[in-house]
């Protein structure tokens, strides 16, 4: 057997003139994350272990502030695993709520040469919520606030500042960015939902060379194809027992229905929200809003099911 990888790492970090504590508090954070790794999805944060119902309701906060790229893996840590994840006596300064208080974190990593974390408390009981960033086994900077929503509100900024993709994102990056949005958007049924405007093809149609008209009916077609393959959706549960029932693909009648209602579903939450304003729609954008429809309508029969 080799010697612990991540030994290996704090060694190094030491030798480079790292200072030990923050070389060791990194690589436990680290050691953490790849613990978690199976249940992480890159661009979204994802809760670990089971959530009592007061968890709940401070992961919807969590989630409501934190905006990432698609390439950043985030787990929220409610107090029954933060507990267990504190960092050594020795380092004051990363001591951010008394023992036995219950502890809310997010932690966050970003991919590249090094790889950057972000470890932030945000519990109400903190005694001083906040974040500390770390790379290369030092840490880089820290962020403290007075309170819970001082801290959530800064949250948007610093993961923008520090931990985002830099550099030109993919297609397939901006596709994931803007899904990840509009399921938080249908989540909260809000449209204060924290966006970067610049990389979501819904706000910025050229980003994926598309016209607003045909940037919607992209997001409304792979907003269906992604809830159609989760089990836990009610749009995916309906398709599945249909599946199920008949052994064969249903009748196009029925698919085509339960397609249009997933649709419509979609385009009252846009309308509601004021997301699109189909008021102003020309007599010849109605147009090709109906044409439009069809055309998902029958290409979502087509790929939904196979």
């Amino acid at each position: 057997m080799g010697k612990n990888p991540m030994k290996k790492k704090v060694t190094k970090w030491i030798k480079k003139g790292k200072d030990p504590r923050s070389a060791h508090w990194q690589a436990a954070l680290e050691a953490t994350l790849k613990l978690f790794a199976p249940d992480l999805e890159p661009g979204r944060l994802i809760p670990m272990g089971p959530l009592e119902d007061e968890d709940i309701l401070v992961f919807e906060k969590a989630l409501a502030a934190v905006d990432l790229s698609p390439n950043v893996s985030a787990a929220f840590i409610p107090p029954l695993l933060a507990g267990k994840l504190t960092p050594p006596d020795t380092v004051e300064e990363l001591h951010r709520i008394s023992k036995g208080a219950p502890s809310y974190q997010i932690l966050i990593s970003r991919p590249g040469e090094e790889l950057r974390i972000l470890a932030a408390e945000i519990s109400e009981h903190a005694t001083r919520p906040g974040v500390d960033l770390f790379q290369s086994g030092a840490l880089l900077g820290n962020y403290d606030f007075d309170n819970q929503s001082d801290c959530l509100d800064s949250l948007r900024k610093i993961i923008r500042s520090h931990m985002w993709k830099t550099g030109k994102w993919t297609r397939e990056e901006h596709m994931v960015y803007t899904l990840n949005w509009f399921e938080k958007v249908r989540a909260f049924n809000s449209a204060t939902v924290v966006v970067e405007n610049d990389f979501s093809f819904f706000h910025t149609p050229t980003l994926i060379k598309s016209t607003k008209m045909d940037a919607m009916f992209t997001l409304m077609t792979e907003d269906l194809l992604k809830r159609g393959k989760d089990k836990d959706d009610p749009f995916g549960q309906i398709l599945s027992s249909m599946g199920r029932a008949g052994g064969e693909k249903p009748e196009p009648p029925l698919l085509g229905q339960i397609i249009e209602d997933g649709m419509l579903g979609q385009l009252n939450l846009l309308k509601s929200l004021d997301l699109v304003s189909f008021s102003d729609f020309t007599n010849a954008q109605s147009e090709q809003f109906k044409r439009g429809f069809a055309e998902t309508v029958r290409y979502l029969e087509g790929n939904l099911l196979s």
